[in-house]
């Protein structure tokens, strides 16, 4: 091979080296180059998907383009097609280039993927350009709830408060019409002072129902006999009970003690005792026994009463709400009694149960757990099994038959 031959081979080694070289290594910077883990489309798509609310994209014709399974939850997507109400504010929003409000709450009684459908389903639907928009909805039934409860409380207050103001001003001009009679003086101004009572029993409690209402669990702790709250809670009462002919029994002393606040617990006794005298016939007796049961400890007040439907055993924890409102304004109850009870011990991580049968009595047990059975963080030791619940109940009711009728209060007057 000559010179030139030689020449013109190294060249192309050369070169097929350079070309392999630089592939080699533009493989190399494009392996590095690329970015490990999902992709931006990816993660958006992850993200719509485990959005707590519902999202729809919708085309300009109304058909779904893209939706996660919480709008599914919502009702918002039916047979894979949007809600007619969505559809009608996409359009709209197409049309003006603005976001619009949209109600897209059941109609009918559902049932969702995940226990019952929301009773309120709030959205907004926004442009999103070159014809299509997103529908994204939240659950509102919580807000909705609230506020109607709000309302409620509202108006309730407001006759409560009008009703004994209204009987003082009657009872006012009447003592000045019988100034010179002073018999009627004197039953008029009895009456005047019962109602100013009343009327102040209820600030009272309004007051204190305010500062329960949120449950929230109590900052500060402290150790509280459960037998020193059980005697002030019986001294309270005990005179109006003496007045109604109504004999109190209390088990022996327990030695049992808890984590609370005191103060509030005395009061929720008191207004359990006091309910069960408002309600006893004359000469029927009234219990009150405490025990533990598993973590928490249960103080129970039994009546021989006239007891109460099982309709109404939820409801009588509710602010206002009387069975009978006749008899219960005859008592002089405010109908926040209850109610207050419910709060202390949601306050303290407890709760409270009702048995009751009509034409037998009732039995209410404040249960609150025990001294120590809190966690590290907190929280209330775990709920005593269904063993425990009969017991209690059949310890409160000797020769009632087991645990039927009886009530865990999960929603919150008297009776």
């Amino acid at each position: 091979m000559t010179a030139l031959g030689y020449t013109a081979l190294i060249v192309a080694v050369l070169l097929v080296g350079a070309a392999g070289g630089f592939g080699i290594a533009r493989l190399r910077f494009y392996g590095r180059g690329r970015p490990e883990g999902p992709t931006v489309a990816e993660l958006l798509q992850r993200l719509v998907h485990t959005s707590a609310g519902g999202v729809v994209v919708l085309n300009k014709f109304g058909d779904v383009v893209l939706h996660n399974p919480r709008a599914d939850e919502l009702g918002i997507i039916r047979d894979h097609r949007a809600d007619p109400r969505a559809q009608k504010a996409a359009q709209q929003a197409l049309e003006t280039g603005e976001a619009v409000p949209v109600d897209l709450s059941p109609l009918t009684e559902r049932t969702a993927l995940r226990g019952r459908a929301p009773a309120a389903v709030l959205g907004e639907v926004r442009p999103l350009g070159d014809g299509f928009t997103v529908v994204d909805a939240a659950d509102e039934s919580e807000s909705v709830r609230l506020e109607a409860t709000r309302r409620d409380f509202v108006a309730n207050v407001s006759h409560e408060l009008k009703t004994p103001v209204g009987a003082l001003a009657l009872l006012a001009e009447a003592v000045l019409d019988a100034a010179d009679d002073p018999d009627e003086v004197r039953r008029f101004s009895t009456k005047i002072l019962h109602e100013s009572t009343r009327l102040g029993t209820l600030v009272s409690e309004l007051i204190a129902l305010s500062r329960l209402q949120g449950a929230e669990r109590l900052p500060e702790l402290t150790t509280v006999d459960v037998d020193a709250v059980v005697d002030e809670a019986l001294s309270r009462c005990r005179i109006g009970a003496e007045s109604a002919g109504i004999e109190i029994t209390v088990d022996e002393p327990s030695g049992l003690l808890l984590d609370g606040d005191r103060t509030l617990l005395v009061t929720a006794l008191s207004n359990l005792i006091d309910n069960a005298v408002a309600y006893s016939p004359p000469g029927s007796p009234v219990s009150i026994s405490r025990r533990q049961s598993g973590d928490f400890v249960e103080i129970a007040v039994t009546d021989r009463g006239i007891g109460i439907e099982p309709e109404y055993h939820e409801r009588v924890f509710e602010r206002f709400f009387r069975v009978d409102p006749g008899r219960s304004r005859a008592t002089g109850g405010t109908g926040l009694g209850l109610a207050i009870v419910k709060h202390v011990a949601a306050n303290h991580g407890g709760e409270v149960k009702l048995w009751s049968r009509p034409g037998t009595g009732s039995t209410f047990t404040l249960r609150v757990p025990r001294h120590g059975a809190r966690t590290t963080d907190g929280q209330p030791a775990a709920e005593p099994g269904p063993a425990a619940a009969d017991h209690q109940v059949g310890a409160a009711r000797p020769g009632d038959e087991g645990a039927d009728g009886v009530t865990t209060v999960e929603t919150g007057g008297v009776r």
